[in-house]
């Protein structure tokens, strides 16, 4: 999490404001009115449900609050020590931790006066018992005034910090105060960091960024550094050094040669060696600063020799600036971006695991305990075994020899079995069953396969001699024509699937739309060699019956058709029959929906089985039964309606002069 992260923290309300949040949420949110003739039952509930309620909306707040503030053993280490700098890591453990056991201590609370509320007699009892849990709650919660307003404090805090990401390429400028150090990041960066001609004007951590080659850079400027012990400096101090320790960065040490900082040239070199243990493993740039009034050169040699001392120390470059004339500000900029992007690559390279397992690998060297000899022990079968020589014909034949005499790879079948160790040598060939599902495998082979294929290829080739095969309608002349037809037929099943997904839930095609005319039917009845005369007559005869019929139905003005009528065994005729018309043809094929569309029911289900007296006098009844609920305006049991939206009484007139709090 970078500090970014933690400025979306929530306002912390004072334990006042916490306290009228949840009681008038309380109040807005459960039932208000109760009357002493109520079920004792439902008198508990209502009081149960407001010290529920209350219990609930605090342990939300409180929740909400100690799960946006971050554990500092979860943060960066770098935003970990810079918090507990800035506000006192015991301090605010304290306070988050007197917030959970608040939590707990309601909890326990409500949990209490529930119980209670169980065995509440009258609604007096009850009342006050609900009075008491609320009561509780409130007083635990004022006792947390302290803990809240430091909270708050510690977010708004949190909120004006500048967003550090740790992790990010960094360039960290420290030095002692007024050496310089903000003036370069203003030039460097649009950060606008106040520069004054006195120490200390910067006091917490500024920040700024760059682009170089294309990468994002933070540029951070720290407040100065004095050269004492650690247990003595300030807070101010105290953000540099934990920016030093914590952040992956390349370190600008900037010095002022012309000690208009205040501070000689010896107390600056001492302050770099003091702080030199936090700069391990970061590139390390030394910016001599305000070389437009003295340069390195122009130093007395014992000076030159104690920054020359810094200099030849190891990883350390060093760069001359002036940020007044701005002369080598880009090549110190430019310097430092490639030193830290040099040692990163260098650092993905090695690896960040090989120095954790190196550290727990130990390579044990046996030591000698006497001075005899022991010789490796050979068996003498071993020793005397002949080597192998490809070129001996005596030589121990290799199942690689029998392979390229048996006819090589994809020839050879190698014996599997010829090598088992068995009692009885001629058990090796025997077959091993294959078992499936508990059942061996052989039990099921045809033994009379072989000439049953036999038989199938005499009668191919009788069907070929005579001429089965001479269609060409499913011959292909190549391959791709081959392929052609069968991405033809793929699309054709794939275009099917679809169709039927698609009418999954949708209303099918009628009976209708599928059935075939009596001459395609008996055309391709007779390709099949089949007599279709007996077919013809009967459709005919069924015509004319069904058309005998119609006009019946037409004569007596009856549309009831029945659904065996409509469903029955007929079939479709074309216009080629003898005494069909197209006008019955297309009746008859309308006939059963035309009936599924006309029917009714014979009989009303709710009167079945009572005579007329019986159901006029259910009805009576029924419509009795009805009367005290249509009286309250209601539909049935389960109708809540509730008729007066907007009571009188508390929507007109004026208030009196008491009370308005209606908690």
């Amino acid at each position: 999490m970078s500090t970014s992260g933690l400025k979306a923290i929530s306002p912390v309300p004072t334990a006042t404001d916490f306290l009228d949040i949840v009681l008038s949420k309380t109040q807005r949110k459960t039932p208000t009115v109760i009357h002493k003739n109520f079920k004792i039952s439902r008198i508990r509930n209502f009081y149960m449900r407001k010290v529920k309620f209350t219990q609930d909306t605090f342990d939300e707040k409180l929740g909400a609050i100690l799960t946006e503030f971050p554990m500092l053993d979860d943060l960066h280490p770098f935003l970990s020590s810079l918090m507990n700098v800035l506000y006192d890591k015991n301090h605010y453990k304290l306070a988050l931790g007197q917030l959970r056991t608040a939590r707990h201590l309601i909890d326990q609370v409500a949990k209490d006066y529930v119980r209670l509320l169980k065995f509440g007699d009258s609604l007096y009892r009850c009342k006050q018992l609900k009075r008491a849990a609320l009561g509780r709650m409130a007083t635990i919660m004022r006792r947390q005034k302290d803990p809240l307003a430091y909270l708050e404090q510690v977010r708004q805090h949190i909120s004006r910090l500048p967003a550090i990401d740790p992790n990010t390429r960094t360039l960290l400028i420290c030095g002692y105060p007024n050496v310089g150090k903000s003036s370069f990041i203003n030039k460097v960066t649009r950060a606008d960091v106040d520069v004054q001609p006195y120490a200390f004007t910067t006091k917490s951590l500024f920040i700024g960024h760059l682009d170089y080659k294309y990468l994002r850079w933070q540029v951070i400027d720290t407040p100065g550094i004095l050269d004492h012990p650690l247990e003595e400096m300030n807070t101010i101090e105290m953000q540099s050094i934990t920016a030093l320790a914590h952040l992956k960065s390349c370190v600008l040490y900037f010095m002022d040669l012309s000690e208009q900082c205040g501070y000689t040239v010896e107390a600056q070199c001492q302050l770099f060696h003091s702080i030199k243990p936090l700069f391990s493993g970061k590139p390390t740039v030394l910016v001599i600063n305000k070389i437009d009034v003295a340069r390195l050169e122009d130093l007395i040699p014992e000076r030159r020799a104690l920054v020359q001392e810094i200099i030849d120390s190891e990883d350390v470059l060093c760069v001359q600036v002036s940020c007044y004339s701005e002369e080598g500000v880009m090549e110190l900029k430019n310097k430092a971006c490639d030193a830290l992007l040099a040692q990163r690559v260098d650092t993905k390279l090695r690896g960040s695991k090989i120095n954790t397992v190196a550290n727990r690998i130990h390579v044990a060297q046996p030591k000698t305990r006497d001075d005899v000899v022991r010789e490796p022990f050979i068996p003498a079968a071993v020793r005397e075994r002949k080597q192998y020589d490809k070129n001996d014909p005596t030589r121990r034949k290799l199942e690689r020899d029998i392979e390229l005499e048996e006819g090589g790879a994809g020839v050879y079948n190698i014996n599997m079995k010829k090598n088992y160790l068995l009692a009885n040598p001629e058990w090796k060939e025997d077959i091993i069953p294959e078992i499936v599902d508990g059942k061996n495998v052989a039990d099921f082979i045809d033994p009379d396969i072989a000439e049953k294929l036999d038989a199938l290829e005499r009668e191919e080739e009788r069907l070929e001699a005579e001429g089965f095969y001479d269609n060409e309608e499913d011959m292909f002349d190549s391959d791709d024509e081959r392929d052609a037809a069968e991405m033809k037929v793929a699309l054709e099943y794939k275009t099917d699937a679809q169709s039927k997904k698609k009418m999954k839930n949708k209303a099918r095609l009628p009976r209708t739309v599928g059935l075939r005319s009596l001459t395609d039917l008996t055309t391709d009845l007779t390709k099949a060699g089949l007599d279709t005369s007996r077919l013809e007559e009967r459709a005919i005869m069924l015509a004319k019956v069904k058309g005998a019929q119609k006009r019946k139905r037409d004569e007596d003005a009856e549309m009831d058709v029945d659904e065996e009528g409509a469903e029955g065994d007929w079939m479709d005729v074309d216009e080629g029959a003898e005494g069909v018309t197209p006008t019955k043809r297309a009746k008859a094929n309308s006939g059963a929906v035309i009936a599924k569309n006309r029917r009714e029911p014979k009989t009303n289900r709710q009167l079945a089985g009572m005579r007329d007296e019986q159901a006029s006098k259910a009805v009576k009844l029924r419509n009795l039964g009805q009367r005290p609920r249509n009286m309250q305006a209601r539909a049935g049991e389960g109708d809540r309606n509730i008729t007066t939206k907007m009571p009188k009484h508390l929507f007109a007139g004026k208030r009196g002069m008491g009370k308005t709090n209606r908690r």
